[in-house]
């Protein structure tokens, strides 16, 4: 093997030799460093165990019964082990978070507000809205809004009505004149069956 040459370097080389159909040899190991001596401590046989104490009885599980005595400064961690029954747990559970300040919002939460109020848009705002005009859900009041303003202008631009003597029909209205031909329908300016019309050419 060459000095110097890395990793990559000897991958090629070894890739060509194959190539080549050589023998391949295989690098010695590295030789293993040298374990340090072990100080005389360590060879020094372990001091024997002390003798085994007697086994402590145990506190009981809490029951129900010691749920009942809790307050929102006592110790729940006994009351969350392993061998406590879930019963157990869950009431201590409850009597925890029945606490008021556990039940202080702090704002951050998602969905604290009241989704069942039935609309919060402004009626205004919302006839404003492209879906609402889709919808129709205005068309109705837009209509009676409409003729009421119709009426309206229609009671304010009619002249005051002229005192009939009483007994007599009120007087027919005359017709409206139609002598400007630019208001009237032209029936000749159809083009007739073939016929190019006006304007074309």
């Amino acid at each position: 093997m060459a000095e110097g040459e890395g990793f990559l370097g000897r991958w090629s080389r070894r890739k060509a030799e194959v190539r080549e159909g050589k023998v391949v040899q295989e690098p010695a190991p590295e030789p293993a460093a040298p374990q340090p001596a072990a100080p005389a401590e360590a060879l020094a046989p372990a001091p024997a165990a002390p003798p085994a104490a007697e086994p402590v009885a145990a506190d009981p599980p809490p029951t129900l019964e010691d749920v009942k005595s809790l307050t929102p400064s006592s110790d729940f961690r006994r009351f969350i082990a392993a061998d406590v029954t879930p019963q157990v747990k869950n009431a201590a559970m409850k009597k925890l978070f029945a606490d008021p300040h556990f039940n202080v919002m702090d704002g951050m939460d998602v969905y604290i507000d009241d989704y069942s109020k039935p609309d919060p848009i402004p009626a205004a705002m919302l006839k404003q809205l492209a879906s609402a005009d889709f919808l129709g859900l205005f068309r109705e009041q837009a209509r009676d809004d409409a003729e009421g303003q119709a009426s309206r202008s229609v009671a304010q631009s009619a002249p005051p009505a002229l005192a009939e003597p009483a007994g007599e029909p009120p007087s027919a209205v005359p017709p409206p004149d139609d002598a400007d031909p630019d208001l009237r329908l032209q029936q000749d300016d159809a083009a007739g069956r073939g016929e190019p019309g006006p304007g074309a050419g």
